[in-house]
């Protein structure tokens, strides 16, 4: 598994608006949106591409356009819905399908109760936007269904990670000979005993979307 950190001053400036307490939540959905789309950047160096030519209006020009099978777009509901704008915003010629998994609060363990996918994956290139890998349960499960289905490769888009949940992800495809990134914006000291990430910046999907 890869893991990238994307090392950059606008990066960790709009990382630090969202651990701040005191951004509500219309703010903190921009500068997640905002964000994704910056790590979304980097996250797709490695999309598939074919080459091409067009005419300019002077001369033929070579180039490149994104490569079919389309390349798909997984948000984990709900806090993943927050992270979907920005990275279809880069990414637009992508499909969308969702993944709904929550967290079991006793057991820590990802239990998956909506699926929206197509059936086959095969070739397909896969981001899933997962806001907080905390204890890698969620991501795991996510990226095992993807290649159940035929994944060719799968990438992770966090706003932050853990040390727990990025060993967890490694040691579930480590021999397995299954492409796995992880882009985020920060990996952060550790875990509390409740599974949260410290000093992270709280509950996404409440800071997103308030409690509900």
């Amino acid at each position: 598994m890869e893991t990238l950190v994307v090392d950059h001053p606008l990066v960790a400036h709009k990382l630090t608006a969202l651990r701040d307490v005191r951004t509500d939540s219309p703010a903190f959905r921009r500068l997640a949106d905002e964000l994704v789309t910056l790590l979304a950047y980097e996250a797709t160096r490695d999309v598939r591409i074919t080459h091409v030519t067009v005419e300019t209006p002077v001369s033929p020009a070579q180039g490149v356009r994104l490569a079919r099978p389309a390349p798909l777009v997984v948000p984990i509901l709900r806090a993943g819905l927050g992270m979907l704008e920005g990275m279809t915003r880069l990414l637009s010629t992508a499909e969308v399908g969702f993944l709904g998994m929550i967290r079991d609060e006793g057991t820590l363990t990802a239990q998956t109760y909506a699926t929206r996918l197509p059936e086959s994956l095969a070739g397909r290139q896969c981001y899933v936007l997962d806001p907080m890998l905390a204890t890698g349960g969620t991501l795991t499960a996510a990226i095992e269904l993807l290649f159940e289905r035929g994944a060719a490769d799968v990438t992770a888009i966090c706003l932050l990670a853990a040390p727990e949940g990025l060993a967890r992800v490694k040691t579930a495809f480590a021999g397995t000979g299954r492409p796995v990134r992880v882009v985020t914006a920060a990996v952060d000291d550790r875990l509390d005993v409740k599974g949260y990430i410290v000093p992270g910046l709280g509950d996404a999907g409440d800071r997103l979307y308030g409690i509900a």
